[in-house]
């Protein structure tokens, strides 16, 4: 044994060269993957430890659109907790100039916040009789202090700039910025009118010591079948965690990409390696080395360095993660703790190196298959052999040991159990491609040039490294292409898919005793038409066929509805451009037991279908609605669309608002806006087109996120790249040498091997299209549930970078062989 790491040790004198790629690409992955997992560990303390801060308390109750009752704050107060009530709606701020921007209304009561201190400026301001609002909303109105604003009904001036808000997850809203007022000042305004949208809350801070579970189980029995939302301090936050979850699993899988791809570096580094050490091996199995010892010591080696780059790697990991803090601090609604943290660092280190055994100890084995004299002679005449069964055994538990941990350590299992096969359906498809295009080559006629020649023989010739240079480059560039397409087809979604007969308005909370002169107002306007109106309720989903809500086994994609309030409407006949795959209309004198049509897609989720019965809380009170048909619901259309649409009777006699949808000509919409809100002050206008340019950045910043990432794969794909010319370049070199000697022409020599590397490049680059327009189409559909099309251009862009990408390194380790001097090496041959 201490011989083997005393020759190990003495032959790493001579330098790591042939090993520095093998050190940059497991680096590079077990950085990404450290990063990944410190950021996302930073995060989850960061909300564990800022948890009642976000919440507004220990528990927070919230009741929807229906005011929480009196009895549950004498119930709280009981138990010595402290108390606050919050509402949040949408309203409209009308400046003195006539000016007006939607706004998320936030109504709060003097012992607000419960946790924290809420920041203004100028400090100290009061917020009784007037409110405060973000420095956004102070810019767009070019408002001063002590200005008057109209919310609603209400006048009310300016105190402060909203510099901090301690219970606020997220940055500004989809639907408009922050303001800020007194809970006593919110009936002025006239907004809580009944069916308004808004979202009551109480929050409390328990007496220390007092278990949260327990008081929380305790409501639930005092308060039954209310269906409020209860949550305590480690779901403060719930859409931030399912976001940080899929978001790391999306950043997690990348870094295994590029991990993968660095072990395809690995294999091409110690293969270039061993060639490079073929005479002293050759020596050694000459003075009578077994072939185990010669394997042990390459082993030591290729393992002390791959140790060497999992460190780097894991330094490179723990520093970027504060520093990726600070650059989403107005992101992220808590400040992550720094870290280092022993998990993720461990995990990353466990990838690294079971990726560098896994794809090292191929290229190990072949060496001590291969006798001493048939090394001498390998570089010329490569000897085909097969690994010992035992080594086959060791490598093929390597595999499966990185796939488990892949698996286990994933938070959605099935989908990281997909990954890894698409990885290996990929590698062996270029593989297959490789073998394609080496038997193309070979069936060819041979064209009449003598450089193209070469560059055709160059593919299929003993020992030719075109398998190794197509899976070398074209993992990478599948996950370039998959990044391409799925960033094309998020924007596409917003930018091209808007249909033409959108509405320019959505106007909510019209109340029945306002719908005629909402009317009269858009008749008056000759440029304004298509005028839809719709009853509207909030409705709370509570059961479903008798299982509360928050224990209905629902896919990801589907829980969305079970929180929260949800709108819901009636209709007596079938709404226009309804499409309904299940079930059947009710007639339209339809007086009878309550029935409802249903999301198709909803009910597929929650597994439920016709005659299935989903209770609901409406102002207060549960009514049970069956199933009577199932609609395919085109939510892109942007027309008023319903999850639940009720037949009429019950739900028509009770109070609600309208929500209508009007279009404009954009000369119009300006005026149009003033007239509905100047009349209606409780109604607010919201301008579709503005909310797509919200949605729009939105997806301009995923998609920078997500070219950041695939250029992750990018340098790695470019490292290996580098490697596999590498370690081709010694018999590139004796090539050049001897081409020359017989007259070849520095042109002719380069043509050759450019033909090689083009073709190369193009072949790569169209099986990393077909790879990435898969990967990308079961990502867009499957994980993101939205439409997927077919973007050439991008496809196009890749296939033609690869191109480029291939000629690029082919040239440079071109000129590297040309420049080689033939004397010395032909006096030392």
């Amino acid at each position: 044994m201490w011989l083997i790491f005393r020759l190990a040790r003495r032959d790493l004198r001579g330098g790591v060269r042939g090993l520095r790629i093998v050190l940059a690409c497991l680096a590079l992955g077990v950085a990404a993957i450290a990063a990944v997992g410190t950021l996302r560990e930073g995060i989850e303390r960061g909300l564990a430890r800022d948890g009642a801060r976000l919440l507004g308390g220990d528990l927070a109750v919230q009741g929807g659109a229906d005011p929480l009752p009196q009895d549950l704050r004498d119930w709280l107060a009981a138990r010595g907790a402290r108390v606050s009530e919050v509402v949040t709606m949408r309203s409209m701020l009308v400046a003195p100039s006539g000016e007006r921007l939607l706004v998320e209304l936030k109504a709060v009561d003097a012992a607000w916040p419960l946790i924290g201190e809420a920041g203004s400026d100028p400090q100290g301001a009061g917020l009784a009789g007037g409110f405060w609002a973000e420095p956004l909303v102070i810019e767009r109105l070019r408002l001063q202090p002590g200005d008057p604003v109209r919310v609603g009904t209400a006048v009310l001036p300016l105190r402060a700039a909203l510099t901090a808000e301690p219970d606020r997850v997220s940055t500004s809203s989809l639907f408009g910025p922050r303001v800020l007022i007194a809970l006593a000042d919110l009936p002025a305004t006239g907004l809580l009118a009944p069916g308004a949208i808004a979202e009551h809350a109480l929050r409390a801070v328990l007496p220390p010591g007092t278990d949260v579970a327990t008081t929380i189980t305790d409501l639930r029995a005092a308060f039954p079948g209310t269906g409020w939302r209860i949550r305590d301090a480690t779901a403060a936050a719930p859409g931030v965690n399912r976001f940080i979850d899929r978001t790391s699993l999306f950043m997690t899988l990348v870094g295994l990409t590029s991990l993968l791809v660095g072990g395809i570096g690995v294999a091409n580094g110690v293969s270039a390696w061993i060639e490079a050490r073929a005479r002293s091996i050759a020596t050694l199995r000459c003075l009578g080395a077994a072939p185990v010892l010669v394997f042990a010591i390459c082993l030591v080696q290729v393992l002390a360095l791959a140790g060497l780059g999992v460190l780097a790697g894991l330094a490179v990991g723990a520093v970027l993660p504060p520093l990726a803090g600070w650059a989403l601090s107005g992101v992220l609604p808590v400040a992550p703790d720094p870290g280092p943290f022993l998990q993720p660092l461990a995990l990353a280190a466990g990838y690294g190196l079971l990726t560098a055994a896994t794809f090292a100890l191929w290229p190990l084995a072949r060496a001590m298959r291969i006798s001493g004299a048939a090394l001498f002679r390998d570089a010329l005449q490569p000897e085909r052999v097969r690994p010992p069964g035992w080594l086959i055994a060791a490598n093929l538990g390597l595999v499966l040991a990185l796939v488990g941990l892949t698996v286990a350590t994933a938070q959605e299992r099935l989908f990281a159990a997909w990954f890894c096969l698409a990885a290996l359906v990929t590698l062996l498809l270029f593989r297959a491609g490789a073998w394609g295009v080496m038997r193309l080559a070979r069936r060819l006629p041979a064209p009449p040039w003598p450089w193209a020649r070469l560059g055709l023989s160059n593919l299929h010739r003993p020992g030719a490294p075109t398998p190794l240079m197509l899976v070398s480059v074209g993992i990478g560039l599948s996950t370039l292409a998959a990044v391409a397409l799925i960033e094309g087809n998020l924007r596409r979604q917003v930018a091209e898919q808007l249909p033409e007969r959108a509405p320019s308005f959505f106007f909510i909370d019209i109340q029945n005793d306002q719908m005629p002169e909402f009317r009269r107002i858009v008749g008056g306007m000759p440029s304004v038409q298509d005028l839809r109106e719709v009853p509207s309720l909030r409705a709370r989903i509570v059961a479903v066929n008798g299982v509360p809500a928050e224990q209905v086994q629902a896919t990801p994609e589907t829980t969305w509805a079970l929180r929260g309030d949800r709108g819901l409407t009636y209709a007596a006949a079938m709404p226009e451009g309804t499409r309904l795959v299940a079930g059947s209309w009710w007639p339209a004198d339809y007086d009878g037991r309550p029935l409802v049509s249903f999301d198709a897609a909803l009910a597929r989720g929650w597994g439920i279908g016709l005659g299935d019965v989903i209770r609901v809380n409406v102002l207060g009170r549960d009514i049970d609605l069956q199933v009577a048909s199932l609609r395919d619901i085109a939510w892109r259309s942007l027309d008023i669309n319903f999850t639940l649409v009720a037949s009429p009777g019950l739900l028509a006699r009770a109070p609600h608002t309208h929500i209508a949808t009007v279009r404009a000509a954009p000369e119009a919409q300006a005026a149009l806006l003033k007239r509905v809100t100047d009349a209606l002050p409780n109604v607010s206008g919201i301008r579709v087109a503005d909310v797509l340019a919200t949605v729009a950045a939105l997806l301009g910043q995923i998609g920078a996120a997500l070219s950041v990432t695939g250029a992750v794969t990018l340098v790695a794909g470019a490292l290996v790249l580098a490697g596999a010319v590498a370690a081709g370049q010694r018999r590139r070199i004796q090539e050049a040498v001897i081409l020359k000697s017989l007259g070849a022409t520095r042109s002719q020599v380069r043509a050759a091997w450019l033909v090689e590397f083009g073709i190369l490049g193009l072949a790569a680059g169209l099986i990393a299209a077909l790879v990435g327009t898969l990967a990308s189409w079961a990502v867009v559909r499957g994980v993101m549930g939205a439409d997927w099309s077919f973007l050439p251009e991008r496809l196009g862009l890749t296939v033609l970078g690869c191109v480029a990408l291939m000629l690029g390194f082919g040239y440079a380790g071109t000129a590297a062989a040309l420049r080689a001097r033939a004397a010395p090496l032909l006096r030392n041959e």
